[in-house]
């Protein structure tokens, strides 16, 4: 018997019927998504519901807007608790803005615990531009002698033909390596320029700063390694597959850097074959 057939001998209203099924379809499609949802809030505790949208479109092929997945992740306590900073004095001091690849690179530190070995140290260089770490190195020390081999990492991958020439220039802090009298020789050597943050300027170095804090919500708070070289190991896997190559960057319109470089190439052959023609 059909649904018109049976709403009709039992006197009810076949919309309402109608409504009842979709209200019910509806709900079934919400529990599979929360499933969804909180299997990547375990994943990923620290990404809001902009990122989860991007990742469910870009990596999973779910068509899902932001409205549903603020909804269900807010009917289901998985939103991620906003954290308020006071607001910090800076200086008007203006900075560098990227308008291509490998035109301005950052280098930066952070630290973790390792176990019975103490604290080990993680360095590494990120474009500018494209977001991509381009160069990195983990080490049981912090010496000026690590920053060069991540930076010499980096400039084999860039630059194998040679940096000199290249209008490459790298932002950093004022910490004791990229000023030591050695890192500076050797940038200067190689022909790259070095900027240095203002003292009174946090935001002078927000870009490589926000790109080390995704390291550590993602990778270091998350994870203990029972040696240095399990620690290496899934350190450069992360950098190269999970963040290189597939994490949705919200500053690239949720690309990943391999992607927007990809586009930027992509685009610039374009309009060299449009400028011959």
């Amino acid at each position: 018997m059909s649904l018109k057939s049976a709403c009709e001998a039992l006197g009810i209203s076949r919309s309402g019927q109608y409504r009842k099924v979709s209200k019910k379809q509806n709900s079934d499609k919400d529990e599979v998504m929360v499933e969804k949802l909180r299997e990547l809030r375990s994943l990923h505790p620290f990404w809001g519901y902009r990122r989860m949208t991007a990742w469910l479109n870009h990596r999973e092929g779910l068509k899902v807007n932001r409205k549903r997945v603020y909804r269900l992740m807010r009917e289901n306590d998985l939103l991620v608790e906003k954290v308020r900073h006071k607001a910090l004095r800076s200086s008007q001091r203006g900075k560098p803005k990227a308008t291509r690849p490998n035109e301005y690179w950052g280098p930066d530190m952070t630290k973790f615990l390792l176990g019975s070995l103490g604290w080990c140290y993680l360095i590494v260089v990120l474009d500018w531009y494209t977001k991509e770490l381009v160069g990195w190195k983990l080490s049981l020390r912090a010496k000026t002698s690590e920053w060069k081999e991540a930076l010499d990492r980096a400039l084999c991958r860039k630059f194998p033909f040679g940096v000199r020439g290249q209008g490459l220039s790298l932002i950093s802090d004022n910490g004791s390596q990229p000023t030591s009298v050695a890192f500076m020789t050797e940038t200067a050597g190689l022909g790259i320029n070095q900027i240095f943050c203002s003292y009174d300027n946090p935001r002078g170095n927000a870009e490589t700063e926000r790109v080390i804090r995704t390291i550590k919500e993602e990778l270091l708070w998350l994870n203990e390694f029972g040696s240095f070289e399990e620690a290496e190991a899934r350190i450069g896997a992360w950098i190269e597959e999970d963040y290189n190559r597939l994490y949705v960057h919200s500053a690239l319109g949720y690309l990943s850097p391999e992607e927007f470089a990809q586009q930027w190439a992509q685009t610039q052959e374009a309009t060299s074959q449009g400028a011959q023609i």
